[in-house]
C-alpha cells in the first residue's frame, strides 16, 4: 500500500487561496444575476492570468443538469470582476 504524498504548506496555501478567488467570483455572479429556480452549482474555471469562465448550472437531478449562464470573466487583481462576455444582468 503506496501513502499519497502530501502537499507542501505552499501548495496548500496556493490551493486555499485559489478556491477563495472562485468562491469570491461565484458570488460576485450569483449577487448580480440572482439566484435561479433549482441551482446546482457555479463552477468557475481560471483560463490564464486575470481571466476566467463561469457556469451556471441548474437542474433538478443529475440526469436533467445543464448549463443555464456562462460568463468569460476578467477580474483586477483583488478578483474583483471589471468585465464580463456577455454582460451580467439581473435575470433571476
Amino acid at each position: 500500500m503506496s501513502a499519497q504524498p502530501k502537499e507542501t504548506p505552499l501548495a496548500e496555501s496556493t490551493r486555499h487561496a485559489e478556491l477563495q478567488l472562485n468562491a469570491s467570483i461565484g458570488d460576485q455572479v450569483m449577487h448580480q444575476l440572482g439566484q435561479p429556480g433549482q441551482l446546482h452549482s457555479v463552477q468557475v474555471r481560471k483560463l490564464w492570468d486575470d481571466h476566467f469562465r463561469v457556469n451556471v448550472l441548474v437542474g433538478a437531478d443529475a440526469a436533467t443538469i445543464h448549463i443555464a449562464d456562462c460568463f468569460f470573466l476578467v477580474t483586477d487583481t483583488h478578483g474583483t470582476i471589471v468585465a464580463s462576455s456577455p454582460k451580467i444582468v439581473k435575470r433571476y
